[in-house]
């Protein structure tokens, strides 16, 4: 399968009715939220954020301009840096741009590289009132390998899901 193909068509989240796969999905992000203490709505894998992002859940792509840019990035997400490049500086912006994209109201996912400032992103979302935001674990680029390469452990590239690259 190619990087732009999609989920699989024998995914599990390509069966089944709209509203009971995203009840479904999120139930189970819920309880991963639960199980690891955290403030917002859920957890999602980067197979479930698809399925939801195919179902009309905004997803936000928090890494910056140049990580978009040179390591590829997922079709119809919306793009809000966390950190700004370079220095990696907290985006004062963020809420402002989130709220101009995503309205409080609405289902929101975060994604970053690893799944770290996405969560962080998640959480200030939540704490300006966002009702209901996830996290997606793995990110697009997924942990380190045991030699210390991403790409190989998790992902959203590595699941088979859709990315283009400039």
């Amino acid at each position: 399968m190619s990087c732009t193909t999609g989920v699989h068509k024998l995914h599990p989240y390509n069966a089944g009715s709209m509203d009971d796969i995203k009840k479904d999905i999120k139930k189970t992000a819920a309880e991963r939220a639960r199980k690891l203490g955290l403030s917002y709505a859920g957890a999602l894998l980067p197979a479930e954020a698809r399925a939801l992002q195919q179902r009309g859940a905004k997803l936000v792509d928090v890494r910056t301009k140049p990580e978009l840019l040179y390591v590829g990035r997922i079709p119809g997400s919306v793009a809000l840096e966390w950190q700004t490049y370079p220095g990696n500086q907290p985006n004062p912006g963020f809420l402002g741009e989130l709220a101009g994209a995503v309205g409080k109201d609405d289902p929101v996912m975060f994604i970053c590289r690893s799944g770290a400032r996405s969560h962080g992103a998640a959480e200030a979302a939540t704490q300006a009132g966002w009702r209901e935001c996830y996290n997606v674990l793995e990110g697009f680029e997924g942990d380190k390998d045991g030699e210390q390469h991403r790409n190989t452990v998790g992902g959203w590239r590595k699941s088979g899901l859709p990315w283009i690259q400039s």
